[in-house]
């Protein structure tokens, strides 16, 4: 495990200095769900939504949030992004919908927060276009999948994320969790946590 870069010797928060770091190919891409109603997932997946292509905006939303992490993360460097991808899953039995961000550059710091941020964005712009029908909508296990590039090389999300209990992109069944009544069941990360 390695020291927090984000303070320096006195305990301040700083912007960790890049400068003499290499550029290099990175990668980061990281996945997220949101979980609704029946009759919400149905209206998304049909088309139904009155505000419109409700997973098309979202993936502008995602891309355009990417594009601004610097603005909203305060001691983020501003990257020039290279590439970024916003690609979403329909979950028919769990009525979720997955989304995943892949965000790409050549530069001296990697890009694990302009993935983070997009699904975010993309998320939480399907709530705001669905709310009318599901207020009860559930954000949850957004993580990092993967990142490479740079000094660190290549990491991908395994056991060692949140004891195996979220749930990696394409996965059709939960990983073995089971709550406190000992029943198999879709638990959200705020039930793993408690």
């Amino acid at each position: 495990m390695g020291d927090f870069t984000h303070f320096d010797l006195q305990g301040n928060a700083v912007m960790v200095d890049v400068s003499k770091k290499t550029d290099t190919a990175r990668e980061a891409v990281a996945c997220g769900r949101i979980q609704m109603s029946q009759e919400c997932f149905h209206l998304v997946k049909g088309g139904g939504m009155k505000k419109g292509d409700v997973l098309g905006v979202a993936r502008i939303a995602g891309i355009m949030g990417a594009k601004k992490t610097s603005e909203l993360i305060p001691l983020c460097h501003i990257i020039g992004l290279t590439g970024v991808e916003v690609e979403f899953e329909l979950r028919p039995e769990i009525y979720a919908i997955e989304a995943r961000c892949t965000a790409r550059t050549v530069g001296k710091t990697g890009v694990e927060m302009e993935a983070l941020t997009g699904v975010n964005v993309a998320l939480l712009t399907i709530y705001d276009m669905c709310k009318a029908v599901d207020k009860g909508m559930f954000i949850e296990s957004i993580h990092l999948l993967k990142k490479s590039g740079g000094k660190s090389g290549t990491w991908t999300a395994g056991e060692e994320a949140a004891g195996s209990t979220l749930q990696l992109w394409g996965e059709k069944k939960e990983q073995g969790y089971r709550n406190k009544k000992g029943d198999p069941g879709d638990v959200s990360l705020w039930d793993m946590n408690r």
